[in-house]
């Protein structure tokens, strides 16, 4: 199955739940959706295969088919095309940050003046860290049009493995592009009251999308807010990892904490059965 890992702000440990998590299972995949800001590979250390580029068509004008009509701009639903007309010819101001590569221009120019062209948004790293497969997007600096990278990256999943999507943070496009088709969202969520805010937003976002969710606390101390919270929602509490200094140091080091502490294995494999018992409830 594929199981999200989101959340609604950064820094909840997201990515610790998502790789750890993966470094749990037997022959699980781990694709790094945050591709914006990507920081799995440095955990898992894996050993690359292959970097595949990933790009957009973007239109490119021959001034000397095109009449200056104005078509392309009628057509385009993001006013990223401008036709200014004037005696003798005209100008067409193409704004590309607002394009959105729908190739509604080059299809309804009538005048055949509108081609398009690859342009570069990132790069896809596809390897292996141990028993664990991964990809992992990468967005070129200056871009932002994550999600069309993050569709791309989740092409590679592999639906004979158990997946784990480390997901953006926040609950805007790119999280929903990331989030959408799992089978199951994990939302991590710190017991702070930013925590607590953040994820009814995120815990918002993912039931407009259909996608059965559950939370898990990270850095938890003694039960509190976001507890009752979950109770009160009737949302799933999958689990609880500890505030650990020693998993804290293992983080800013660059290093995934089972190893040191086999013991928090158990809470990643009892979320597990939960998720399996709460979607096998599902569908009966």
């Amino acid at each position: 199955m594929i199981i999200a890992v989101a959340s609604g702000k950064g820094g909840t440990g997201k990515t610790t739940v998502a790789v750890n998590w993966a470094l749990s299972m037997e022959g699980a995949q781990l694709l790094d959706c945050d591709v914006e800001a990507p920081n799995a590979h440095i955990f898992l250390r894996p050993e690359l295969t292959s970097t595949e580029e990933v790009s957009l068509p973007v239109p490119v004008i021959d001034k000397a088919l095109c009449d200056y009509c104005g078509r392309c701009a009628e057509v385009c639903e993001f006013k990223a095309l401008n036709v200014f007309k004037k005696e003798g010819g005209g100008s067409v101001a193409f704004l590309e940050h607002l394009c959105h590569n729908c190739g509604a221009c080059t299809l309804f120019c009538p005048k055949g003046a509108i081609t398009e062209r690859p342009k570069g948004i990132g790069f896809i790293d596809n390897g292996t860290a141990g028993g664990v497969l991964y990809s992992g997007g990468r967005m070129n600096i200056g871009e932002i049009k994550s999600p069309a990278l993050i569709k791309k990256l989740k092409e590679k999943i592999d639906r004979t493995r158990t997946v784990i999507l480390d997901c953006p943070p926040g609950a805007a496009c790119p999280m929903v592009a990331a989030v959408s088709g799992s089978d199951f969202c994990v939302l991590v969520t710190e017991p702070t009251p930013f925590g607590l805010h953040d994820l009814t937003i995120a815990a918002e976002t993912v039931r407009r999308l259909g996608i059965p969710f559950g939370v898990l606390v990270n850095r938890a101390e003694e039960p509190g807010a976001v507890e009752a919270w979950c109770a009160a929602q009737s949302v799933p509490l999958l689990g609880r990892l500890p505030f650990d200094r020693q998993v804290a140091e293992l983080y800013s080091s660059g290093r995934t904490f089972l190893a040191e502490k086999p013991q928090y294995t158990a809470v990643f494999r009892e979320a597990l059965l939960k998720i399996k018992k709460l979607l096998e409830g599902s569908a009966a």
